[in-house]
């Protein structure tokens, strides 16, 4: 689950994190009257999507000369005139693909003379299990370039978790920086209390970009991108209300509901495996026969008929999707319990793609049957090979 940067920023304020002063509008009215409780005179509005490039985006209504989704204003009244452009109206960004975000809130935060930036990002190291601190002293809206082009200007390190978070964490984190003195006590601190707000929360990412020193001496978190762990949000239902399903998408949300891994992907065969690994594999055989799925989808190894149907429905609620192809390996599934679900999904959304079911395991000749005397239009597949071959043979037919 991700949050929008002025939830990140509440939420990292509560472990310490020192953030400039800032409150979220839903409304112009809103957004103008945020700024009156900031002491001004320069003020920052920034539209809250979950994607980054906001600075570098464009509003598609607003035409090619208009500014991005973070703006400075010098008065309450240029907040309200930059409220009214973005709210409601669709930003582009390098993260969002052509289509854009709608922007349904805003933050306005009390603007700062930054001197210097900085980025510092805490994740998951999947090679070593241990979570990592990533730093860099090019920070700001051009850390994608940086990457590519002088990714030795980037230092990670990890925590041992047996440890935690030690002093010498801390003064790595500053080191990276090339920060002295007082600055890098500052970023000790930070560095601290970032891995707090991490392991606090159970999160997957923490990304601060920039983390600034002001003209007065103050290091500050300016923007923050936070996502969490879906698989330990039972531990935290205080960040559920946190949520902005808007920002999700639709049918991701609506497998979620229905407790299937599913993942929206850029092909047109839609796949419904059972286990992460044979999704994998399943795949992989479609590109390697010449098309692309349109998405990873795990049901799971207990699943019940009621939940074949909801995941053979998502499927089919994709308009990219030109075929389906099925494969099960029925262990603790049964194979007849998933042929009576996608029986029962195709005549319920009346099903006019070509569809390949490749079962084997638990049940095989039961689920079959059921397939065979469905008098749909189902296409039995032997084996992985052979159904990755038909499906893209059906989906790559003329007409």
């Amino acid at each position: 689950m991700n949050i929008h940067e002025y939830q990140a920023k509440e939420l990292l304020a509560r472990f310490g994190v020192p953030v400039p002063a800032g409150h979220a509008a839903m409304s112009v009215e809103e957004a103008v009257a945020a700024a009156g409780q900031l002491p001004g005179p320069l003020y920052v509005v920034k539209a809250q999507i979950h994607a980054g490039g906001r600075g570098k985006g464009r509003f598609k209504e607003l035409g090619a000369e208009a500014k991005g989704g973070v703006r400075l204003a010098n008065s309450p009244e240029e907040v309200r005139a930059h409220a009214a452009e973005m709210l409601g109206n669709t930003l582009v960004t390098i993260q969002t693909g052509p289509q854009g975000k709608q922007v349904n809130r805003l933050y306005v935060t009390d603007g700062v003379d930054i001197a210097r930036e900085f980025y510092l990002a805490l994740l998951v190291d999947r090679k070593t299990g241990r979570i990592a601190f990533v730093a860099s002293t090019e920070g700001g809206m051009n850390i994608e370039d940086v990457a590519h082009e002088t990714p030795e200007k980037i230092r990670t390190f990890t925590v041992d978790p047996a440890t935690g978070f030690m002093p010498h964490h801390g003064r790595a984190v500053a080191s990276a920086l090339r920060l002295e003195g007082d600055l890098a006590k500052q970023a000790q601190k930070i560095a601290a209390r970032l891995y707090e707000a991490f392991v606090g929360t159970d999160a997957s990412q923490i990304e601060v970009n920039p983390l600034a020193v002001t003209d007065d001496g103050r290091l500050l978190v300016l923007d923050a991108k936070v996502g969490f762990d879906s698989n330990a949000e039972f531990r935290h239902p205080d960040l559920e209300s946190l949520r902005d399903e808007s920002e999700e998408d639709p049918m991701e949300l609506e497998a979620s509901r229905h407790d299937l891994a599913y993942i929206k992907l850029d092909g047109n065969i839609g796949c419904m495996v059972n286990g992460a690994g044979l999704a994998m594999a399943t795949m992989d055989i479609i590109k390697l026969n010449g098309a692309f799925p349109a998405n990873f989808l795990d049901v799971g190894g207990g699943a019940s008929k009621e939940k074949v149907t909801s995941a053979f429905k998502i499927i089919l609620s994709d308009p990219a999707v030109k075929g389906i192809l099925v494969n099960i390996f029925g262990g603790i599934m049964r194979c007849d319990i998933i042929a009576e679900g996608i029986v029962a999904a195709a005549r319920e959304v009346e099903l006019n793609v070509p569809l390949v079911v490749r079962l084997e395991g638990t049940n095989v000749e039961e689920g079959k049957a059921i397939l065979a005397d469905s008098g749909l239009a189902i296409v039995p597949a032997d084996d992985l090979g052979d159904a990755a071959r038909k499906i893209v043979a059906q989906v790559k037919q003329p007409g």
